[in-house]
C-alpha cells in the first residue's frame, strides 16, 4: 500500500531524515519510536504528501502522494496531527464533516450519508456528546478525539497519527487504541508516532526506531523490543520484561540510584519472550493479533 525509498527530507538549513526506507501493508500498524526531534513528525508529513522529500520517493498504491489532487489524497490518507488547527468558534460536528470533503458530489453539498458518517465517527471516537460544542471550548484530549473522528469520517485506507495519546487519559487511550486495533483488523493501514514505547509494543504490529533521522530498527515488537535496541534508541538504560497478562514486551527505565530503587530480580520476568499470548495492554479479553 505505502512505500518510501531512501528518503532524505528536512527544512531550510536542517536535514532531518537521512536515507529512510519504509513499507506498510494493509492491516499493519506501524509505530514510530524515538527521541523528540528524531524525525517522526517529519516522516509522517512526507508520507502524507505535505512535505516534499529532497531525495528518494514515496509511493501510495503506486502513485506519489504529492502528485495527487487534495481530494484524491484525502480518499487515501487521513491525518491526525499533533497540533490541530481550527477556528475556536467552529462547531465540533462541522469540523468532523470536513472529513467528508473527499466524498462530496459535484455541487459540494453534504448528503444524508455524510452526516451519518460524521455522527458514526464521533461515536466511535467517544466524542458524540461534544457534537454541538465549539472547538475553542474543548480540552486538549477532547480536541484529539474530534480530530480522530474527522479522520475516521474520511473512510481512508491509510491513517497517519502524530502522538494521538499525548493529551489523553488512560481510559481514553485504551478506548481509542482498541478502536484503531479494530480498524487495523478490518484492513486499515496505520502509521503512528508514539511517545510511550510500552504502549506501542502492545498495539503495533511493527516498531520502527528512528534516531537522528535514520532507521535504527524495524520489526515486530516480539523481536525488536529489546534492552539493547531501546537503550541505543533513547540513550538510556532500560529493563524489558513480559506483560503479566498478555506476554507482550514492556519497558521501564533502570534507575538503580533512585529513591525507590527496586532490585532487578523483583521486576516481572525479564527473560526472552517465547510463546507469548498476543493481545493489548489494559483492555480485558483481548484476542490475538493477526
Amino acid at each position: 500500500m505505502l512505500c518510501c525509498e531512501h528518503i532524505r527530507a528536512g527544512y531550510p538549513g536542517r536535514e532531518v531524515l537521512r536515507d529512510v526506507s519504509l513499507t506498510v501493508a494493509p492491516g499493519e500498524s506501524v509505530a514510530l519510536l524515538g527521541h523528540n526531534g528524531s524525525g517522526k513528525t517529519t516522516l509522517l508529513r512526507v508520507l502524507a504528501g505535505q512535505l516534499a522529500p529532497d531525495a528518494g520517493r514515496v509511493l501510495l498504491e503506486g502513485r506519489e502522494p504529492a502528485a495527487l489532487s487534495p481530494r484524491e489524497r484525502a480518499r487515501r490518507i487521513a491525518v491526525v496531527p499533533q497540533r490541530a488547527e481550527f477556528f475556536p468558534s467552529q462547531i465540533v460536528r462541522d469540523m468532523v464533516l470536513l472529513g467528508r470533503y473527499a466524498h462530496l458530489g459535484w455541487w459540494g453539498v453534504y448528503a444524508a450519508h455524510d452526516y451519518e458518517a460524521a455522527d458514526q465517527a464521533l461515536a466511535s471516537a467517544g466524542a458524540r456528546e461534544l457534537a454541538q460544542r465549539r472547538m475553542g471550548e474543548l480540552s486538549g484530549g477532547e480536541v484529539q478525539r474530534v480530530m480522530l473522528a474527522r479522520a475516521l469520517a474520511q473512510e481512508s485506507r491509510l491513517l497517519l497519527l502524530d502522538e494521538l495519546a499525548a493529551a489523553l487519559d488512560w481510559a481514553r487511550v485504551v478506548e481509542l487504541f482498541d478502536l484503531l486495533e479494530q480498524r487495523r483488523r478490518a484492513g486499515m493501514a496505520i502509521v503512528m508516532a508514539v511517545h510511550d514505547c510500552s504502549l506501542a509494543a502492545q498495539y503495533a504490529t511493527r516498531l520502527v526506531g528512528l534516531k537522528q533521522g535514520r532507521v535504527l530498527f524495524d520489526g515486530p515488537p516480539e523481536t525488536v523490543f529489546t534492552e539493547e535496541n531501546l537503550g541505543a534508541l533513547y540513550d538510556l538504560s532500560l529493563c524489558v520484561f513480559a506483560h503479566p497478562r498478555n506476554g507482550l514486551p514492556q519497558a521501564l527505565p533502570a534507575c538503580p540510584h533512585g529513591p525507590h530503587h527496586t532490585d532487578r530480580e523483583t521486576l516481572p520476568d525479564p527473560h526472552p519472550l517465547s510463546g507469548a499470548a498476543d493481545g493489548r495492554l489494559l483492555s480485558a479479553g483481548n484476542a490475538p493479533r493477526g
